[in-house]
């Protein structure tokens, strides 16, 4: 490994240790509801249906929103992007 990698890595594990209070964000601008309206959602041209458990206080909040199932459906693609080299659409 060489030192770019090392420091690499070790950012990676810094910033993965983080609390989300410790995460400056203030120059992010914050996501109204402006930005959803325009905001074009991506439906998989073939949904399965499926049975599974998930903990019920992350259910309940991902139904406090609109068109939960497929914020669900985004958030499982997105991890699995993120985490095993899954196919972006």
């Amino acid at each position: 490994m060489n030192e770019s990698t090392t420091k690499n890595t070790s950012d990676w594990n810094r910033i993965a240790q983080l609390e989300d209070v410790d995460i400056d964000t203030s120059d992010i601008p914050p996501l109204d509801e402006k930005f959803f309206q325009a905001a074009d959602w991506w439906t998989p041209p073939h949904l399965v249906d499926v049975t599974l458990q998930i903990d019920a206080d992350t259910l309940a909040w991902f139904k406090t929103q609109q068109d939960y199932t497929q914020k669900i459906n985004a958030a499982l693609r997105l991890y699995a992007q993120a985490h095993h080299h899954y196919p972006k659409a």
